[in-house]
């Protein structure tokens, strides 16, 4: 709706202060989009790619390779420019598909799940990369599944559930929600599960979880300052500990915490 592709049933929104719908002409002219999958044309080089979606956006063929250029060496395709894009890596498809998006200057940017499928090293590369262009002064809404890459690169965060938006904020906003800190302890006997937990509910300020027969987490607001109470409480009840850990949550806590199952549905970040 946003990008002009679909109406909306109801509402209103604006980019730049335009109305998608009043005005989608001259939305798109102001906006840049990359969907899940890299829409290059395999027959043709990276520059050739980008000269002819300059060419589409009016530009003229003098100033259309001039920006290819400077977009090939933006994104580290220089020394494939004339290399047709069938042989390209995933990584470098997805760095030429955003380069595309990016021939008339757009100044927001939508990137759908822009890293889906891409090896570690390429992920961790696309993240360079968004970041770059959000310090240029580009506004990025990004859609991810992954919520450690909404961690990493979102200002904003919006949370959807079922196609309902249920939770917006900073990562460390949302993450607060939770109750700052999240204590994990491992035991050594399984059979001493229930006397750990009853030892730990009253040091803790949520319900304690069991994620198996001797690890457990539950929410805590000491921090560090809880660890040595805990281990004194544990080892008077004859309780064999192995680890004791603090550590803040993560956003696969808090969707967690919100939703009540893990994500796999839309998360969108900007």
């Amino acid at each position: 709706m946003l990008t002009t592709l679909i109406r909306p049933d109801a509402g209103t929104a604006a980019i730049d202060g335009i109305d998608v719908v009043k005005n989608p002409d001259d939305v798109r002219r102001r906006i840049g989009l990359t969907g899940q999958y890299a829409a290059v044309d395999e027959r043709l080089t990276a520059r050739e790619n980008l000269v002819y979606i300059g060419r589409l956006f009016r530009l003229g063929t003098a100033e259309a390779r001039l920006r290819a250029g400077e977009l090939l060496n933006r994104f580290d395709l220089a020394d494939s420019a004339d290399r047709v894009v069938k042989g390209f890596s995933g990584g470098m498809r997805r760095r030429l598909d955003i380069a595309m998006s990016l021939i008339a200057n757009p100044s927001v940017l939508f990137l759908d799940e822009p890293t889906t499928g891409l090896d570690p090293r390429s992920r961790l590369g696309m993240w360079d990369v968004i970041e770059d262009l959000a310090a240029d002064g580009t506004t990025v809404l990004l859609t991810t599944q992954y919520l450690e890459e909404a961690d990493r690169l979102a200002e904003q965060i919006v949370v959807i559930d079922q196609g309902r938006v249920i939770a917006e904020g900073t990562p460390d906003e949302l993450k607060s929600r939770t109750g700052g800190a999240l204590l994990q302890v491992s035991i050594a006997r399984a059979e001493n599960r229930e006397l750990a937990m009853s030892v730990l509910t009253p040091l803790c300020t949520g319900r304690v979880e069991v994620r198996d027969d001797r690890t457990f987490e539950a929410p805590i607001t000491a921090g560090d300052r809880v660890v040595p109470s805990v281990i004194r409480a544990l080892d008077d009840a004859g309780v064999d500990v192995l680890d004791v850990v603090v550590r803040r949550p993560s956003l696969d806590d808090v969707f967690l915490a919100l939703t009540g199952h893990v994500a796999s549905g839309e998360e969108a970040t900007s």
